[in-house]
């Protein structure tokens, strides 16, 4: 099985991945080598007419609703190219920031489109890996033959378009998908330049079997960690060690830059809790974290470079033993805090639960079923959610197929979705700064429904 890079970005209509839209897909192939396979892929998707964008997104990527409806294909169309001609076989789908956000849209996409919203990235072959933690350990640990950017206020900043524009790399147009697929793949190529065996050792890391063995419980030792969560101060990068399982088969970690001795000492004074995150957080084994041994430390300035001593991270490990009692706090406070806010409707419950095998059959089934064969079909799910799910995606895709009393439901539904989004759009409508597209923006919510 041949294995290759799919470098891919989404535009899309907010930022939640649960309840707004992806409408446009760009993404190029390549080798392994970085080199480029065949033809760039640059897709636009319909938005659905129980969907309201958010205006300031569409004011940055300049995609106005009306483009995707008169240029886009259905959502279901774009799911059977996404998995038939995409993320085939041997594929590792990668981007900049895309494993907290774009392959988060693809779940969501996959998921209320009856597909599963998991196979994609990990069954026969395929794979996934998210540059920007690899540029942030990059920048931390191996910066030599890079130049690093930083914002305007002389802050350390990993935005894509102030590496690529400190770099001399081509990014014509951010925030366009396809320009942001081609900055990705040049910021690749110069870190695989300048430092491969640190590009080697992350892309071979992605693998969370291979995180595992690097950080786990039951062989608790320090590694060096990067994370968006930490102070750019010395590059989004600590010392941590594993302290106690997580939700899902995940780990939490301690940041050794904090003494805990110091930290109970303050919260006690003060005579209320701390909140100890991020000092504590889940580490997600499946989500490609920037892990390495320690000992990468101790290649010239590494240690200076993080603003941390050996002595330090033993004198703090130390402190964090001493008090057995702050892990069985701080495990209970992770375990009591919900991962997702409650689901409203079935197209944000895809975390609520796996599908069964007798599921697995009739979803498949569905997403196979042309319209005619759509209209006479109600499966007899065993899984909650489904039924009414299918409901919503016969009537955004398929709405011939629906008799008099389904059209109701699913008018019913559509108009009260839509009435929970007006007054956030009409908010930030005010804030549009481009004529056109504020204009655009006020055809299509007249055109949806009368509010």
């Amino acid at each position: 099985m041949e294995q290759t890079f799919f470098f891919y970005d989404l535009e899309t209509s907010g930022l939640k991945s649960r309840e707004d839209r992806l409408m446009q897909f760009a993404g190029q192939r390549t080798t392994l080598e970085l080199e480029p396979i065949g033809d760039p892929v640059n897709i636009l998707v319909k938005i659905s007419d129980d969907a309201l964008p958010s205006p300031m997104a569409i004011n940055v990527t300049g995609i106005t609703p009306q483009s995707t409806l008169s240029d886009g294909i259905s959502e279901p169309e774009f799911c059977k190219i996404a998995m038939n001609e995409i993320f085939t076989p041997g594929t590792c789908a990668v981007g900049y920031n895309t494993v907290r956000f774009d392959d988060e849209f693809m779940r969501a996409t996959l998921w209320r489109n009856f597909y599963d919203p998991y196979e994609w990235e990990w069954k026969d072959g395929r794979s996934r890996w998210d540059l920007l933690d690899v540029v942030r350990m990059t920048r931390a640990l191996r910066p030599e033959g890079t130049n690093w950017p930083f914002d305007k206020n002389g802050k350390a900043s990993n935005r894509l378009e102030y590496l690529t524009k400190e770099n001399g790399l081509s990014h014509e147009h951010a925030h366009d998908a396809l320009s942001d697929v081609y900055a990705t793949i040049a910021v690749a190529q110069l870190i695989k330049e300048k430092q491969p065996e640190l590009f080697k050792f992350l892309f071979d890391a992605r693998n969370k079997r291979v995180v595992m063995n690097m950080i786990n419980l039951d062989a608790s030792r320090p590694v060096v960690y990067v994370s968006g969560r930490y102070s750019s101060e010395f590059n989004k990068a600590t010392v941590v060690v594993p302290i106690a399982p997580a939700k899902n088969g995940n780990v939490l970690v301690y940041d050794l830059r904090y003494n805990l001795d110091e930290l109970l000492s303050q919260e006690s004074e003060n005579g209320e809790k701390k909140s100890f995150y991020p000092i504590v957080k889940e580490l997600c084994y499946n989500k490609c974290p920037a892990v390495a041994p320690i000992v990468v430390l101790n290649k010239g300035d590494g240690w200076e470079k993080i603003g941390l001593t050996l002595e330090r991270i033993q004198e703090n490990l130390d402190s964090l033993n001493r008090h057995p009692e702050f892990v069985e706090r701080i495990r209970a406070e992770f375990l009591e805090k919900p991962e997702f806010p409650p689901a409203v409707e079935p197209e944000q419950a895809l975390y609520d639960g796996f599908l069964n095998d007798k599921d697995r059959i009739k979803v498949e089934a569905v997403r196979n079923a042309d319209e005619k064969q759509l209209a006479d079909f109600h499966p007899d799910f065993d899984d909650p959610r489904l039924p009414e799910l299918l409901l919503h995606y016969k009537g955004r895709n398929f709405p011939n197929t629906l008799d008099e009393k389904e059209m109701e439901e699913w008018e019913k539904y559509r108009l009260k979705r839509l009435e929970r989004q007006v007054p956030k759009y009409l908010q930030e409508l005010e804030q549009v700064s481009d004529d056109f597209v504020k204009e655009e923006l006020r055809l299509y919510l007249e055109s949806l429904a009368s509010f």
